[in-house]
């Protein structure tokens, strides 16, 4: 799997760079001359675009740089380059990333558009997971369903469950929009004893917030 993020980035923006109509916001552009955001503590809060996020406790980190272990699980670095920050757990290699994309200027959203783009995901997620692993791998996935992120508008959440190399593992992504970004926020949980790591990933989507626009 050397496509996975970048597929689903891909996929979600042809769609939306599709919609046609009238403009509905003014161009944004992304400004990568300004800092990303800045840590304090335990939170990390955004210079480029308007979040803030916390980690769960001292066993994760944040990061400005891709991990060296991404690509192994699967991720292509050009889908990686997009993201603005990664929380990782370095012993367990469980991560978190949250990218923000602003949206074209037609494209238009209400909550049954977030749900349905978030289920386009699923399909080739499954499809590169038999690739690999042959068309017989077990994969479990579950439902989309509405999901609350404070500060966004719309936001939706499905994931699959798999075992890999004999570690379980859970594979989730959250797709939202708040005027005028979109939001991907995707993570990998690799079941380790003596860690609780999707705990830690809901407390993590539990501390995100989107605050004053820029």
């Amino acid at each position: 799997m050397k496509t996975r993020k970048y597929l689903f980035v891909l996929l979600i923006f042809l769609f939306i760079a599709g919609c046609a109509g009238i403009p509905v916001r003014k161009e944004v552009k992304e400004d990568r001359s300004i800092p990303v955001g800045k840590i304090e503590g335990n939170t990390f809060e955004g210079i480029r675009f308007p979040f803030k996020v916390s980690l769960p406790s001292s066993q994760w980190k944040f990061s400005l740089e891709i991990p060296d272990f991404m690509e192994e699980l699967g991720f292509q670095k050009a889908g990686l380059e997009e993201s603005e920050l990664f929380l990782i757990n370095p012993v367990t290699k469980s991560n978190i990333q949250i990218d923000f994309t602003p949206a074209g200027r037609r494209a238009r959203f209400n909550q049954r558009v977030i749900q349905g783009i978030t289920a386009t995901a699923y399909n080739g997620l499954v499809e590169e997971l038999k690739m690999d692993h042959g068309r017989d791998f077990q994969i479990e996935g579950s439902p989309v369903i509405p999901y609350s992120l404070r500060g966004v508008q719309y936001a939706a959440h499905q994931s699959v469950k798999y075992k890999a190399d004999g570690i379980n593992t859970v594979h989730g992504w959250v797709y939202g929009f708040t005027e005028p970004y979109q939001i991907f926020i995707i993570y990998i949980v690799r079941e380790k004893e003596g860690f609780d790591d999707l705990k830690d990933i809901k407390k993590i989507l539990d501390s995100f917030e989107v605050t004053s626009k820029k």
